[in-house]
């Protein structure tokens, strides 16, 4: 492959999980992810910090696009549908490649603690953005952390279910589905508060 092909980053990252797959996260050097790209060390260490870093570049256009979607809710949309189009234009971004690179990654983060720690903070930072976007929008502080909280939550496990689906439905169907699930499970915690 040229050293002058474009996407570096997308090389990067396809190379790195082809060598996970084969030599597992541990085994795998970034030398050895250069090389596969087609890129040199020194176009790695230009890009990220280390092959963790490579996995979640995708950090920062997910906390913008979370972020994105709240702020351009109209005027008079209340909280909850507020979160709602922040989570659409978050799940907007996910693509058929996306699925199948994650059905590759998401057990490598499951067994690997540094990842693994990585990705909980990647999920940090998206549920602050959202929680901070809604605050933005006028929203309580408290609804807005809740909000945030269970509308990430929902996030996840949509996408979780999404990536090992075969269905062509959108990943926001999953997302909205698990908001649902959610949003009963609190009623019936709460009708059973009051009841006892």
């Amino acid at each position: 492959m040229a050293r002058w092909e474009p996407d570096a980053q997308g090389r990067l990252l396809r190379a790195a999980l082809e060598l996970f797959a084969e030599r597992g996260y541990e085994a795998t050097t970034t030398a050895q992810i250069a090389e596969r790209a087609g890129l040199t060390k020194t176009t790695l260490f230009r890009l990220f910090a280390d092959k963790r870093e490579i996995v979640f570049q995708g950090q920062s256009r997910l906390v913008a696009l979370v972020t994105r979607g709240v702020e351009e809710s109209p005027a008079d949309a209340t909280a909850s549908a507020m979160m709602s189009n922040g989570l659409r234009e978050l799940t907007a971004a996910h693509t058929d490649e996306q699925r199948r690179t994650g059905r590759i990654l998401d057990p490598i983060l499951a067994s690997n603690p540094d990842l693994n720690e990585r990705a909980i903070s990647k999920r940090f930072a998206i549920t602050s953005a959202l929680e901070a976007a809604l605050t933005t929008r006028q929203v309580d502080e408290w609804q807005a952390g809740v909000l945030a909280d269970a509308g990430i939550r929902a996030y996840y496990a949509g996408y979780a279910v999404w990536v090992m689906s075969e269905a062509s439905d959108p990943l926001i169907d999953h997302v909205l589905a698990q908001l649902m699930h959610f949003e009963r499970a609190v009623e019936r915690l709460s009708t059973g508060a009051a009841e006892s």
